[in-house]
Formats: structure tokens, sequence, C-alpha cells
């Protein structure tokens, strides 16, 4: 047995040898509080940056719910234009302003001459306001204006007759323009 406590000896002298036991553990405690400090400070960061990620998220998010709701906006606007913009809606639009349809069109020739013949637009009835609506109890056509815009005497509310100056228009063909 005696060899055998002469190697643990052995042994334990040089482990001594290899860990010194003292003054070295005072050396790692600032190494152990870098280290420390280093994956607080990582941790730290990780958090401010996910932080950062999620607020940028949600205001993503924000930006995308308003870009939506502005497209469904202009969409609902652009169906309002092409509604008003529709051949009937700006007939009726214009009769509502007193507006007539012109009558055969005359042109200028570059040379200062006159192509066609030029006539007075006349007030004809429309037939999107010659059946009146019934049952509303409102004036209806019967407030429909003459081209002078004073109010028709002899339009009534159950049958709009036609304006007084109307005449029928000569049947002359509309003058075409070469290379069209």
């Amino acid at each position: 047995m005696t060899g055998t406590a002469e190697q643990m000896k052995g042994r334990a002298g040089r482990l001594a040898r290899l860990m010194p036991s003292g003054p070295s553990t005072a050396a790692r405690t600032p190494f152990v509080l870098l280290v420390v400090l280093l994956l607080a400070g990582g941790l730290i960061s990780l958090l401010l940056l996910n932080s950062a990620l999620n607020e940028g998220s949600f205001r993503l998010s924000k930006l995308e719910r308003e870009t939506t709701e502005l497209t469904d906006e202009q969409q609902a606007l652009q169906r309002d234009v092409d509604s008003y913009s529709e051949p009937d809606a700006l007939e009726r639009r214009a009769r509502e302003l007193g507006m007539v349809p012109g009558g055969s069109p005359a042109f200028l020739n570059p040379d200062g001459t006159v192509r066609g013949v030029p006539e007075r637009a006349t007030a004809e009835p429309s037939p999107t306001l010659a059946a009146p609506a019934s049952g509303t109890g409102a004036a209806g056509p019967s407030a429909q204006a003459t081209p002078s815009g004073s109010p028709s005497p002899a339009s009534t509310a159950s049958t709009p007759a036609p304006s007084a100056t109307s005449t029928p228009s000569p049947s002359t063909s509309p003058p075409t323009s070469p290379g069209r």
C-alpha cells in the first residue's frame, strides 16, 4: 500500500502544480464578470432589436390597412365619376341646366368659307323626361324650361308638349371631311 500512497502523492502533486490555488482565483473574477456583462448586453440588444422589429411590423400593418381603405375609396370615387360620365347621365344633367341638343353643324374651311348650313339649336322633349314618375306628386316635366330659361306654359304634368321653337330640321347630310 505504500506504493499507492506514493502514487497518490505524486498524482496530487502533479495536479497541484497544474491548477494552483490561492491568488489565481482573484484573477478569474474580472474575466467571469466580463463574460456575464457581455452576455447580458447581448441579450438586452436582442430584446431592443426585437422590440424595434415588432414596432415596424405594427406600423407596416397599419399602413397596409390605410392603403386598402384608400384604394377602396378611390375605386368608389372612380365608379361615381364613371356613372356621371355616361352619355345618359350627361344628357340628363345638360337638360337640367337648360341645354338643348345642337342642330346640324357648320364648319369653317381654312380659307374662311362656311361649309354646311348653320341653324339655331331647338329644344325637343327628351325621351327620358317624357314619362313622368307616377305617385310622386312632384311637378316632374312641367317644370321643364325652354331654351330662353322661362318655364314653358304649354307643358303639363301629364303630357309634355314640344317647345314652340322646335322646327323640323332640313334634311341635309352633315359634311364629311376628306381623309377620315
